[in-house]
């Protein structure tokens, strides 16, 4: 609680409407939607069941989540001004609630976005969301100096028309390798654990050009000399003097899918904008630790 009330989620009417139809199903069924054990989908059956009940217990978001890149965003020991400054740059991508901010209160539950619902006219919960979620963003990043730091997964993409949002606004997504052998390798758990991390630096250090992503360093993990990297950040010096307002788009601004990523929003003074195309920052470590 640390004194801070959380807030309604922009989608909540959404989300109540799908989990009163995921509460009708079996926990047999929704072990076979989300492809989990079928002790996990009787326990969310029954968190479903109490979604929006007095008994359901409703926690910051930022504070619910609980994979590997929420591990190393530590939100627990971000300050009080840590979160309410994350609440205006950090978009969290979610299946069940669509976009959140980090204070907005939600339930914990578990959720996929590839399965068609009644509840969604027969859509996959992806198709159902893009709609809703696109112009969300995009107006949202715009608002701000339109950037995006993407750090969320691939698979957060199909909750927006990503074409769209790589051509409205400029998308910088950082990639996490490990060298071993001579060769570059993306590691799932190593690549979670710093996007969390870059989120965390973000937040704190209340990063304003993205051009300070260049100093991050987290297990190891540094930015590489490639030629790609040069590239992108005499890109990122031309196109752009601004303050970054982020959105993290944590998920998903940072967008944390219900993991972050970044969006870093616009500075009216200064319009111009990068060519539409997805900017890597590219981070390596050798043994990471």
């Amino acid at each position: 609680s640390r004194g801070i009330t959380p807030t309604e989620p922009l989608f909540q009417r959404q989300a109540t409407m799908l989990s009163a139809e995921l509460a009708r199903m079996s926990g047999n069924r929704l072990s076979e939607l989300f492809n989990c054990s079928a002790a996990i989908g009787r326990e969310n059956r029954e968190r479903f069941a109490l979604f929006g009940t007095d008994m359901a217990e409703i926690m910051p978001a930022i504070l619910t989540y609980y994979g590997q890149a929420y591990k190393h965003l530590k939100a627990e020991s971000l300050t009080n001004e840590d979160l309410e400054w994350a609440n205006s740059h950090l978009w969290i991508s979610s299946c069940l609630y669509g976009l959140l901010r980090p204070l907005n209160g939600i339930q914990t539950y578990r959720m996929e976005g590839g399965f068609p619902m009644q509840a969604t006219g027969g859509l996959k919960v992806n198709e159902f969301w893009r709609p809703l979620l696109t112009n969300l963003l995009i107006e949202s990043v715009k608002a701000d100096d339109g950037i995006l730091i993407y750090l969320d997964t691939e698979e957060f993409r199909a909750l927006f028309n990503w074409k769209r949002v790589v051509e409205e606004v400029q998308v910088i997504e950082p990639k996490f390798q490990v060298l071993k052998n001579g060769r570059l390798t993306t590691q799932a758990v190593w690549a979670k654990s710093c996007r969390g991390a870059m989120a965390r630096y973000i937040i704190e250090e209340r990063i304003t050009n993205p051009l300070q992503l260049a100093n991050f360093n987290h297990c190891g993990f540094s930015l590489s000399d490639s030629p790609e990297n040069s590239s992108t950040l005499h890109a990122l010096s031309l196109g752009h003097e601004f303050s970054l307002g982020h959105e993290l788009n944590l998920s998903h601004e940072l967008s944390l899918g219900s993991t972050p990523g970044l969006h870093q929003a616009s500075n009216k003074e200064h319009p111009q904008q990068l060519a539409p195309q997805v900017l890597h920052l590219h981070f390596v470590a050798e043994n990471p630790q």
